[in-house]
């Protein structure tokens, strides 16, 4: 049997040099063919190129491949695989330097293309001319930026990635594959790293022309001391990241204010009925890239109430549980509570008032509680033994969650 030999790569090598915590290992396999993992005790799983279970720890491993690109987009590659492909090629098919590391069983780090000096001077920097033959790389290089927020990109990557833009290459990316990179992205760290990667590398206008036509558009001064929206929808994004938001809250904020790209300049800097706008647009994104229902949902809700949940507090109680009917409160609670989060991660995404009380949020959810103390059974049974019938006995359900909320506020 052919003797073979296993290497730690990738993202364990970067992170465990970083002194990150270690995830995920990735193991490729150099001077194997199938047959000799086969023979060893190894268990096929690949359907693309062989990839295995170790007999003992059932860990994946990959026999050491190099790629060519046979047509456009992600899944334009054919690979190959063989004893004689070295762990150099293996590496040099890697998308960033940092990335393109390997470690043998005694701990000794292989780096042919420079990932430790990369590392030490905080750059995301391509490995070779192939990079531009995969536009998920783009996707994933801004999503590192998000992660690593210390990290620049080297100028000439960045000039790499305009050129894969201008060629078309992010044309081909598919629906699925966009999604899942954008969402990972939008739960790192520092998620505006991301989108200003995309911007720079010319790819937002590709991906999501709604939120480039942001940038450059004023807001008024008196409510956004950062003026610029797209600069705002950046802040709305850290501050997701800051207040552990969940991906549907992340999600909805990166929709919340769509519309004001659509507001013509001669009605600027206010935006009316953006709302209504940014909800459409929302909806727009959302098919294009298949988002999943509860992100999709959530960031019609937030863009379309939005404002009125910053507004509230000067609302009076019939105008507040108005506002619990249309976002369906009762029913889906959870989702209520979602979108405030998100309402106060945009109140706070504002130049100087990161740091802001939102006591709307507080407000609304003891606004639901006090209403759901309603007892619905009795209240319904109550309006039946009057002789009130089907719209009559809602309307009975409606006035007793008034009172209730009308109690609550005089209380207050």
């Amino acid at each position: 049997m052919t003797q073979f030999q296993t290497y730690l790569v990738g993202g364990a090598v970067r992170d465990r040099l970083l002194g990150l915590p270690v995830q995920d290992r990735d193991w490729v396999v150099v001077g194997a063919s199938p047959a000799d993992l086969l023979a060893a005790g190894y268990q096929p799983v690949g359907k693309d190129f062989p990839v295995f279970l170790h007999p003992r720890t059932h860990e994946e491993v990959a026999l050491a491949r190099t790629e060519r690109k046979t047509a456009a987009g992600y899944h334009g590659f054919a690979f190959h695989t063989a004893p004689d492909v070295t762990l150099e090629q293996d590496l040099a098919r890697r998308d960033l330097t940092i990335n393109a590391m390997a470690e043998d069983e005694h701990g000794q780090v292989i780096d042919p293309y420079g990932g430790q000096r990369d590392l030490a001077d905080r750059v995301l920097r391509h490995v070779s001319p192939a990079f531009a033959e995969d536009p998920v790389r783009i996707l994933r290089l801004a999503r590192f930026a998000a992660r690593f927020a210390d990290f620049r990109v080297a100028p000439e990557t960045v000039a790499l990635m305009r050129e894969m833009v201008a060629a078309g290459e992010v044309d081909a990316l598919v629906a699925e594959r966009v999604w899942q990179e954008l969402s990972r992205g939008l739960m790192e760290r520092r998620p505006s790293r991301m989108f200003e990667v995309l911007r720079d590398a010319g790819a937002l206008q590709k991906l999501l022309p709604e939120v480039e036509a942001l940038f450059g558009v004023p807001q008024p001064e008196a409510h956004h001391p950062e003026i610029d929206t797209g600069v705002h929808l950046l802040m709305v994004l850290d501050q997701c990241a800051r207040l552990g938001a969940p991906l549907t809250v992340r999600y909805a904020c990166l929709c919340h204010d769509l519309g004001k790209g659509t507001t013509r300049p001669e009605e600027w800097p206010r935006h009316i009925a953006h709302e209504v706008r940014s909800e459409k647009l929302a909806r727009g994104v959302s098919a294009r890239w298949k988002v999943p229902s509860d992100c999709r949902e959530l960031a019609e809700l937030v863009a379309r109430e939005h404002t009125h949940v910053h507004q509230s507090g000067t609302f009076s109680a019939e105008a507040r549980l108005r506002l619990l009917e249309r976002c369906d409160a009762w029913r889906r609670p959870e989702r209520f509570a979602e979108l405030l989060l998100a309402c106060e991660c945009d109140a706070r995404g504002r130049l100087g008032l990161e740091d802001r009380d939102y006591p709307q949020r507080k407000q609304l959810l003891a606004d639901l509680r006090a209403t759901q103390a309603v007892d619905l059974a009795a209240t319904s049974a109550a309006a039946i033994a009057r002789g009130a019938t089907g719209p009559a006995i809602g309307a009975a359900v409606r006035q007793a969650r008034l009172q209730a909320l009308r109690s609550f506020t005089d209380a207050a």
